[in-house]
């Protein structure tokens, strides 16, 4: 090999090296915000299950309480059906009658456990159940996109196809959007079905 021909070999070489630096720097920047995206989407998917859990309960305790309302209700409709000559027995009826009507009206107004309120609970728990999930449907992609991205640049450096590198750079942009609308407008794009 002649003095020429290695000059133009070590000079082939320094580019390919100075491509491979910047691909690599791609990779560790996709690698990082996969992390990210990752420990969003998880934090995202637990809130998610934590909040259907809640969701589930408060509709849970609105049926039970809203089924004892009902019941002291008809007990209340059943006693004024009950006929006696006896103004005695019939003053204690109609306090019978009263405290069951109390009873039912307390069971739908208490202040933090009535039935309204439940119910408003957990609408407010399936509303933050619903943001959790499209959240992390969003990271989920984003993700997606990173790994692909990881891939199509290792793929660069091993085959020499720019064109990898420039798709990866694109999936870096895809992830960095599906990312960033997780975090602040998860409902924009509805994902979550």
């Amino acid at each position: 090999m002649s003095a020429h021909e290695s000059m133009k070999h070590a000079e082939h070489a320094e580019h390919a090296s100075g491509e491979n630096r910047k691909i690599a720097l791609l990779i560790a920047v996709l690698a990082l915000f996969l992390a990210i995206s990752e420990t969003l989407g998880k934090g995202a998917q637990t809130e998610s299950i934590s909040k259907n859990v809640e969701a589930s309960n408060l509709w849970a305790f609105f049926q039970a309480k809203n089924i004892r309302r009902t019941v002291v209700q008809t007990a209340a409709e059943g006693a004024k059906l009950i006929t006696t000559p006896d103004d005695a027995t019939k003053a204690a009826v109609q306090k019978q009658i009263d405290d069951w009507q109390k009873t039912a009206e307390r069971y739908r107004s208490e202040p933090k456990e009535g039935t309204e309120q439940l119910a408003e609970k957990a609408k407010d728990a399936v509303h933050e159940r619903d943001e959790a999930t499209a959240k992390y449907h969003h990271f989920e992609l984003a993700s997606a996109a990173f790994q692909i991205g990881i891939v199509l640049a290792s793929a660069t450096i091993i085959t020499g196809i720019v064109a990898l590198a420039h798709i990866s750079g694109l999936l870096t942009l895809a992830g960095l959007v599906m990312t960033i609308l997780g975090a602040w407008w998860p409902h924009l794009l509805h994902l979550h079905g």
